[in-house]
Protein backbone atom coordinates (compact mmCIF):
# COMPACT_ATOMS: atom_id res chain seq x y z
CA UNK A 1 0.00 0.00 0.00
CA UNK A 2 1.49 3.24 -1.28
CA UNK A 3 1.91 6.08 1.78
CA UNK A 4 -1.30 8.42 2.01
CA UNK A 5 -0.36 12.17 0.79
CA UNK A 6 -0.80 14.65 3.50
CA UNK A 7 -2.88 17.11 2.74
CA UNK A 8 -2.52 20.51 4.90
CA UNK A 9 -6.08 22.07 5.19
CA UNK A 10 -6.07 26.16 5.80
CA UNK A 11 -9.14 27.08 7.05
CA UNK A 12 -10.39 30.42 8.96
CA UNK A 13 -8.50 33.23 8.16
CA UNK A 14 -8.71 36.62 8.99
CA UNK A 15 -12.06 37.64 6.18
CA UNK A 16 -15.66 38.24 7.43
CA UNK A 17 -16.07 34.90 5.91
CA UNK A 18 -13.65 33.32 8.84
CA UNK A 19 -16.69 31.49 10.24
CA UNK A 20 -18.03 29.89 6.83
CA UNK A 21 -14.19 28.60 6.06
CA UNK A 22 -14.16 27.05 9.45
CA UNK A 23 -17.70 24.97 8.01
CA UNK A 24 -16.07 24.26 5.02
CA UNK A 25 -12.70 22.78 6.38
CA UNK A 26 -15.13 20.39 8.42
CA UNK A 27 -16.95 18.99 5.57
CA UNK A 28 -13.65 18.74 3.18
CA UNK A 29 -11.80 16.86 5.94
CA UNK A 30 -14.63 14.49 6.68
CA UNK A 31 -14.86 13.80 3.03
CA UNK A 32 -11.02 13.07 2.43
CA UNK A 33 -10.58 9.11 1.98
CA UNK A 34 -8.49 7.95 5.46
CA UNK A 35 -6.78 5.40 3.05
CA UNK A 36 -5.29 7.94 0.65
CA UNK A 37 -5.26 11.63 2.78
CA UNK A 38 -3.83 12.11 6.18
CA UNK A 39 -4.84 15.43 6.96
CA UNK A 40 -2.83 18.58 8.79
CA UNK A 41 -5.25 21.15 10.20
CA UNK A 42 -3.47 24.60 10.38
CA UNK A 43 -6.02 27.38 11.58
CA UNK A 44 -5.71 31.09 10.66
CA UNK A 45 -7.60 33.36 13.25
CA UNK A 46 -8.55 36.49 12.53
CA UNK A 47 -5.35 38.90 13.93
CA UNK A 48 -3.51 36.71 10.85
CA UNK A 49 -1.69 33.96 13.41
CA UNK A 50 -1.58 30.35 11.93
CA UNK A 51 -1.60 27.36 14.30
CA UNK A 52 -1.73 23.77 14.51
CA UNK A 53 -5.41 22.52 14.86
CA UNK A 54 -6.90 19.36 16.04
CA UNK A 55 -10.23 17.43 14.42
CA UNK A 56 -11.69 18.69 17.80
CA UNK A 57 -12.13 22.59 16.34
CA UNK A 58 -13.57 20.33 13.47
CA UNK A 59 -16.03 18.25 15.26
CA UNK A 60 -17.55 20.93 17.00
CA UNK A 61 -18.07 22.94 13.97
CA UNK A 62 -21.55 23.34 13.00
CA UNK A 63 -23.00 26.69 13.31
CA UNK A 64 -22.04 29.61 12.08
CA UNK A 65 -22.28 32.02 14.96
CA UNK A 66 -20.37 29.53 17.15
CA UNK A 67 -17.30 28.04 15.78
CA UNK A 68 -14.13 29.09 17.47
CA UNK A 69 -10.14 27.94 16.71
CA UNK A 70 -7.94 26.63 19.41
CA UNK A 71 -6.20 29.70 20.49
CA UNK A 72 -4.02 27.87 22.74
CA UNK A 73 -2.93 25.72 19.32
CA UNK A 74 1.12 25.78 18.82
CA UNK A 75 1.79 28.24 15.96
CA UNK A 76 2.51 27.56 12.50
CA UNK A 77 5.56 29.65 10.91
CA UNK A 78 7.76 29.68 7.47
CA UNK A 79 10.86 28.48 7.90
CA UNK A 80 14.15 27.36 6.14
CA UNK A 81 14.15 23.09 6.06
CA UNK A 82 16.70 20.92 4.03
CA UNK A 83 14.30 20.53 1.45
CA UNK A 84 13.32 24.61 1.47
CA UNK A 85 10.80 26.71 2.92
CA UNK A 86 8.47 24.72 4.54
CA UNK A 87 4.88 25.31 7.29
CA UNK A 88 6.32 23.84 10.26
CA UNK A 89 5.49 24.08 13.85
CA UNK A 90 6.87 26.56 15.20
CA UNK A 91 9.40 24.91 18.33
CA UNK A 92 8.44 21.64 16.99
CA UNK A 93 12.32 20.46 16.30
CA UNK A 94 13.70 20.01 12.80
CA UNK A 95 11.70 19.66 10.20
CA UNK A 96 8.69 20.88 8.39
CA UNK A 97 5.03 19.98 8.47
CA UNK A 98 6.34 17.55 5.24
CA UNK A 99 3.17 18.24 3.47
CA UNK A 100 2.16 16.55 -0.20
CA UNK A 101 -0.27 19.26 -1.21
CA UNK A 102 -2.11 22.25 0.43
CA UNK A 103 -6.17 22.51 0.11
CA UNK A 104 -6.35 26.71 1.29
CA UNK A 105 -10.42 26.01 2.01
CA UNK A 106 -10.15 29.78 2.92
CA UNK A 107 -12.96 32.35 1.38
CA UNK A 108 -12.51 36.22 0.81
CA UNK A 109 -9.53 38.93 1.47
CA UNK A 110 -6.27 37.50 2.57
CA UNK A 111 -7.07 33.63 1.67
CA UNK A 112 -9.20 33.46 -1.79
CA UNK A 113 -7.31 36.90 -3.63
CA UNK A 114 -3.86 35.52 -4.18
CA UNK A 115 -2.53 35.96 -1.08
CA UNK A 116 -2.40 33.10 0.66
CA UNK A 117 -1.73 31.46 -2.85
CA UNK A 118 1.37 33.72 -3.26
CA UNK A 119 2.66 32.57 -0.11
CA UNK A 120 2.61 29.14 -1.40
CA UNK A 121 4.52 29.82 -4.73
CA UNK A 122 7.44 31.46 -2.74
CA UNK A 123 7.38 28.16 -0.11
CA UNK A 124 7.19 25.78 -3.47
CA UNK A 125 3.99 24.07 -1.95
CA UNK A 126 1.86 22.86 -4.58
CA UNK A 127 -2.33 24.07 -4.26
CA UNK A 128 -5.55 23.08 -4.88
CA UNK A 129 -7.61 25.79 -6.81
CA UNK A 130 -6.85 28.82 -8.63
CA UNK A 131 -3.24 30.58 -9.12
CA UNK A 132 -2.50 34.06 -7.81
CA UNK A 133 -3.45 35.83 -10.29
CA UNK A 134 -7.02 33.82 -10.90
CA UNK A 135 -7.36 34.34 -7.26
CA UNK A 136 -6.78 37.83 -7.41
CA UNK A 137 -9.09 38.73 -10.45
CA UNK A 138 -11.79 36.25 -8.74
CA UNK A 139 -11.93 38.25 -5.91
CA UNK A 140 -12.14 41.62 -7.38
CA UNK A 141 -15.66 41.91 -8.49
CA UNK A 142 -15.06 45.30 -10.87
CA UNK A 143 -12.58 43.54 -12.37
CA UNK A 144 -14.12 40.42 -12.81
CA UNK A 145 -16.72 42.09 -14.25
CA UNK A 146 -14.63 43.91 -16.89
CA UNK A 147 -12.69 41.14 -17.71
CA UNK A 148 -15.68 39.16 -18.91
CA UNK A 149 -17.09 42.08 -20.46
CA UNK A 150 -14.79 42.36 -22.51
CA UNK A 151 -14.46 38.76 -23.38
CA UNK A 152 -17.80 39.26 -24.49
CA UNK A 153 -19.70 37.25 -21.81
CA UNK A 154 -23.18 38.79 -20.81
CA UNK A 155 -22.76 40.83 -17.46
CA UNK A 156 -25.33 42.70 -15.50
CA UNK A 157 -24.72 46.55 -15.15
CA UNK A 158 -22.84 48.06 -12.50
CA UNK A 159 -20.68 51.03 -11.32
CA UNK A 160 -17.20 51.15 -9.12
CA UNK A 161 -17.44 53.09 -6.69
CA UNK A 162 -13.73 54.22 -4.84
CA UNK A 163 -14.45 54.62 -0.67
CA UNK A 164 -12.16 57.38 -1.00
CA UNK A 165 -14.50 59.03 -2.91
CA UNK A 166 -17.72 58.40 -1.35
CA UNK A 167 -16.04 59.96 1.91
CA UNK A 168 -14.91 62.91 -0.01
CA UNK A 169 -18.31 63.33 -1.78
CA UNK A 170 -20.94 60.63 -0.42
CA UNK A 171 -23.77 62.49 -2.62
CA UNK A 172 -22.11 62.34 -6.26
CA UNK A 173 -21.53 58.58 -5.23
CA UNK A 174 -24.66 58.21 -4.33
CA UNK A 175 -25.90 60.23 -7.52
CA UNK A 176 -23.72 57.48 -9.85
CA UNK A 177 -25.02 54.46 -8.45
CA UNK A 178 -28.53 55.71 -8.29
CA UNK A 179 -28.28 55.61 -12.36
CA UNK A 180 -29.08 52.43 -12.57
CA UNK A 181 -32.57 52.81 -11.13
CA UNK A 182 -34.22 51.60 -8.20
CA UNK A 183 -34.29 48.67 -6.50
CA UNK A 184 -30.27 48.43 -6.52
CA UNK A 185 -27.64 46.10 -4.48
CA UNK A 186 -24.63 47.25 -2.67
CA UNK A 187 -22.00 44.94 -2.19
CA UNK A 188 -18.13 45.02 -1.17
CA UNK A 189 -15.66 44.47 -4.32
CA UNK A 190 -13.42 42.06 -2.20
CA UNK A 191 -15.47 39.53 -0.34
CA UNK A 192 -17.90 36.73 -0.52
CA UNK A 193 -20.61 34.77 1.54
CA UNK A 194 -23.16 37.80 1.15
CA UNK A 195 -21.31 39.81 3.58
CA UNK A 196 -21.94 44.01 3.49
CA UNK A 197 -24.25 43.24 0.60
CA UNK A 198 -27.62 45.66 1.05
CA UNK A 199 -30.49 45.94 -1.27
CA UNK A 200 -31.76 49.36 -1.73
CA UNK A 201 -35.01 49.87 -2.30
CA UNK A 202 -35.11 53.93 -2.93
CA UNK A 203 -32.68 57.16 -2.53
CA UNK A 204 -33.32 57.58 1.46
CA UNK A 205 -31.05 53.74 2.28
CA UNK A 206 -28.64 54.72 -0.06
CA UNK A 207 -25.82 55.86 1.61
CA UNK A 208 -26.15 53.97 4.51
CA UNK A 209 -26.04 51.31 1.96
CA UNK A 210 -22.66 52.03 0.46
CA UNK A 211 -21.47 53.17 4.14
CA UNK A 212 -22.34 49.68 5.65
CA UNK A 213 -19.82 48.15 2.03
CA UNK A 214 -17.05 50.29 2.62
CA UNK A 215 -16.87 49.18 6.47
CA UNK A 216 -15.55 46.03 4.50
CA UNK A 217 -13.42 47.57 1.11
CA UNK A 218 -12.04 50.11 0.30
CA UNK A 219 -14.38 49.67 -3.24
CA UNK A 220 -17.85 48.84 -3.84
CA UNK A 221 -20.20 48.06 -6.45
CA UNK A 222 -23.64 48.89 -6.88
CA UNK A 223 -25.91 46.81 -9.16
CA UNK A 224 -28.51 47.28 -11.16
CA UNK A 225 -31.42 44.57 -9.54
CA UNK A 226 -31.92 41.40 -12.06
CA UNK A 227 -35.45 40.46 -12.09
CA UNK A 228 -34.88 36.49 -12.70
CA UNK A 229 -33.56 32.87 -11.22
CA UNK A 230 -30.93 32.41 -9.92
CA UNK A 231 -28.82 29.69 -11.10
CA UNK A 232 -25.22 28.32 -10.30
CA UNK A 233 -22.74 25.70 -12.07
CA UNK A 234 -19.82 23.92 -10.72
CA UNK A 235 -16.31 24.02 -12.69
CA UNK A 236 -13.78 21.29 -12.33
CA UNK A 237 -10.54 20.59 -14.04
CA UNK A 238 -7.33 22.55 -15.35
CA UNK A 239 -6.44 22.91 -19.18
CA UNK A 240 -9.92 21.43 -19.97
CA UNK A 241 -12.24 21.92 -17.26
CA UNK A 242 -15.68 20.27 -17.16
CA UNK A 243 -19.07 21.94 -16.35
CA UNK A 244 -22.11 20.10 -13.28
CA UNK A 245 -25.06 20.27 -14.04
CA UNK A 246 -26.85 23.54 -12.96
CA UNK A 247 -28.80 24.27 -9.90
CA UNK A 248 -31.07 26.79 -9.10
CA UNK A 249 -31.13 28.89 -5.60
CA UNK A 250 -34.84 29.61 -4.46
CA UNK A 251 -34.90 32.37 -1.77
CA UNK A 252 -37.98 32.70 0.80
CA UNK A 253 -35.95 34.87 3.40
CA UNK A 254 -37.38 38.15 4.62
CA UNK A 255 -34.20 39.86 3.27
CA UNK A 256 -35.39 39.04 -0.15
CA UNK A 257 -32.00 38.11 -1.76
CA UNK A 258 -29.60 35.28 -0.83
CA UNK A 259 -28.19 36.75 2.30
CA UNK A 260 -26.01 35.66 4.76
CA UNK A 261 -29.08 34.98 7.10
CA UNK A 262 -30.31 32.97 4.26
CA UNK A 263 -27.65 31.28 3.43
CA UNK A 264 -25.86 30.18 7.10
CA UNK A 265 -28.38 31.36 9.66
CA UNK A 266 -32.05 30.51 8.33
CA UNK A 267 -32.30 26.72 7.65
CA UNK A 268 -35.50 28.01 5.71
CA UNK A 269 -34.40 30.58 4.24
CA UNK A 270 -33.37 29.41 0.56
CA UNK A 271 -33.97 26.10 -1.08
CA UNK A 272 -31.59 24.33 -3.37
CA UNK A 273 -33.45 22.85 -6.54
CA UNK A 274 -30.57 20.41 -8.03
CA UNK A 275 -30.80 20.14 -11.25
CA UNK A 276 -32.61 22.69 -11.92
CA UNK A 277 -35.53 22.91 -14.25
CA UNK A 278 -34.02 23.83 -17.25
CA UNK A 279 -34.10 22.45 -21.06
CA UNK A 280 -30.98 20.84 -22.30
CA UNK A 281 -30.14 23.57 -24.75
CA UNK A 282 -30.08 25.80 -21.88
CA UNK A 283 -28.14 23.71 -19.43
CA UNK A 284 -25.87 23.35 -22.49
CA UNK A 285 -25.74 27.29 -22.47
CA UNK A 286 -25.15 27.75 -18.78
CA UNK A 287 -22.20 24.74 -19.28
CA UNK A 288 -20.97 27.15 -21.74
CA UNK A 289 -20.34 30.08 -19.94
CA UNK A 290 -19.30 28.66 -16.75
CA UNK A 291 -16.20 27.23 -18.12
CA UNK A 292 -15.69 30.27 -20.69
CA UNK A 293 -16.57 32.65 -17.80
CA UNK A 294 -13.70 29.84 -15.77
CA UNK A 295 -10.49 30.27 -18.42
CA UNK A 296 -11.46 34.12 -19.02
CA UNK A 297 -10.96 34.74 -15.64
CA UNK A 298 -7.66 32.73 -15.50
CA UNK A 299 -8.78 29.69 -12.94
CA UNK A 300 -7.49 26.00 -12.58
CA UNK A 301 -8.81 23.39 -10.56
CA UNK A 302 -12.22 24.34 -8.75
CA UNK A 303 -15.19 27.60 -8.89
CA UNK A 304 -18.53 27.84 -8.71
CA UNK A 305 -20.06 30.07 -11.53
CA UNK A 306 -23.17 32.01 -10.71
CA UNK A 307 -25.94 33.08 -13.06
CA UNK A 308 -29.52 34.99 -13.49
CA UNK A 309 -31.70 33.49 -15.52
CA UNK A 310 -33.85 36.79 -17.10
CA UNK A 311 -37.21 36.55 -17.33
CA UNK A 312 -36.80 36.98 -21.38
CA UNK A 313 -34.66 33.72 -21.36
CA UNK A 314 -31.10 35.59 -21.38
CA UNK A 315 -28.40 34.40 -18.86
CA UNK A 316 -26.14 36.75 -17.28
CA UNK A 317 -22.97 35.82 -15.44
CA UNK A 318 -23.04 37.35 -12.08
CA UNK A 319 -19.80 36.12 -10.36
CA UNK A 320 -17.46 33.59 -10.10
CA UNK A 321 -16.11 32.01 -6.84
CA UNK A 322 -13.01 30.61 -6.80
CA UNK A 323 -12.94 28.92 -3.52
CA UNK A 324 -16.81 28.16 -3.19
CA UNK A 325 -18.47 27.29 0.14
CA UNK A 326 -17.96 23.76 1.37
CA UNK A 327 -20.43 23.84 4.00
CA UNK A 328 -23.13 21.37 4.53
CA UNK A 329 -25.38 23.55 2.09
CA UNK A 330 -23.27 24.64 -0.19
CA UNK A 331 -23.76 24.37 -4.03
CA UNK A 332 -20.78 23.42 -5.31
CA UNK A 333 -20.17 20.03 -3.91
CA UNK A 334 -24.18 19.35 -3.98
CA UNK A 335 -23.61 19.80 -7.78
CA UNK A 336 -21.45 17.27 -8.66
Amino acid sequence: MTSRLRVGVLFGGRSAEHEVSILSARNVVDALDPDRYEPVLVGIDPAGRWSLQSRAVLGAAQDALLVRLNPAAPSVVLEPTPRGRELAAAGGGPGGLDLDVVFPVLHGPMGEDGTVQGLLELAGLPYVGAGVLGSAVGMDKDVMKRLLRDAGLPVGRFVALRKSDFLRDPGRACELAAGLGFPLFTKPANLGSSVGISRVPDRSGLEAALAHSFEFDTKALAEARIVGREIECSVLGGDDPIASLPGEIVVSHGDQFYSYDAKYLDEHGAELCIPAQLTPAQVAEVQRLAVASFQTLECHGLARVDFFLREDGAFVVNEINTLPGFTAISMYPKLW
